[in-house]
């Protein structure tokens, strides 16, 4: 059992560690450059430089803090992104990649089903998903007890913690996308072009009369910005994250289980 679970995991625990480290350095300069940064900026003279919608949508007003910096410089680009970039990209070429390289009919030879072949891939995003999240969230919190310029403890566990249901809804729609595309390189591309379009559409209709096309962007359920500067934890966009989870986990298995892997 999970035999497929630990062989991919352990090929995905090397590119893990490499986007952990560098998400690490980039949270350690943000936190070392974020005191000197903080001490001259002015939040009104910056929101009264720039037109009211974009400072609401790049959410400008809060960047005075250490939380709000590191929410916004680290967070809402980075895990929004790029990590979620990274997981629903490795989860795009999980099928289609085996399948283009001739190595699912190897795979399916053995005595597993291919609902099983399919959780058990799924599964080992979680080695990339809690390798960086633990990492970052070891070096942020050390790194703001360093400079003097803590951040609750609680705020950060739950900005890494609630990432999790987001991460996962990614990883299903780039598995979904890996066995329902043709090749890996449209997969790939299906899921990160996905990703940024949704996030993109979050940021621009927030706050307008457009705002309800936000409710398709899985973005509007994790608000890292939210979580940080107001002790906001949206458990239940936690849940509806994970129910989307499971419905394209389900539709993913559905076709895989029909699809012609020659």
């Amino acid at each position: 059992m999970f035999e497929t679970a630990r062989f991919e995991g352990e090929r995905r625990l090397t590119g893990s560690v490499v986007v952990a480290v560098g998400l690490s350095a980039f949270a350690a300069m943000m936190v070392l450059i974020a005191p000197a940064i903080l001490d001259e900026f002015d939040v009104a003279e910056l929101t009264e430089s720039f037109p009211p919608a974009l400072v609401e949508a790049m959410r400008l007003d809060v960047i005075a803090t250490i939380e709000g910096f590191m929410a916004l410089e680290l967070y809402w680009f980075g895990w929004l992104l790029v990590l979620g970039i990274y997981v629903a990209y490795n989860a795009a070429s999980a099928i289609a990649g085996d399948i283009d390289d001739g190595t699912m009919d190897t795979l399916l030879a053995a005595p597993v089903s291919r609902w099983q072949v399919l959780f058990e891939k799924y599964l080992s995003l979680l080695v990339p998903i809690l390798v960086v999240n633990v990492v970052v969230l070891v070096v942020v919190y050390g790194g703001t007890q360093l400079v003097d310029e803590p951040i609750a403890a609680a705020d950060l566990v739950a900005v890494h913690a609630l990432s999790i249901p987001y991460l996962l809804f990614w990883g299903a729609f780039g598995m979904l996308a890996s066995v329902l595309a043709p090749r890996r390189v449209v997969a790939e591309g299906v899921a990160a072009g996905a990703l940024v379009a949704t996030f993109l559409v979050e940021t621009v209709a927030d706050g307008t009369d457009l705002d309800w096309l936000g409710l398709v962007s899985p973005t509007r359920y994790y608000d890292p910005v939210a979580i940080l500067t107001a002790s906001d934890y949206n458990y239940t966009g936690a849940a509806l994250l994970f129910a989307g989870t499971a419905v394209l986990l389900l539709a993913s298995g559905a076709w895989f289980a029909r699809r012609d892997v020659q």
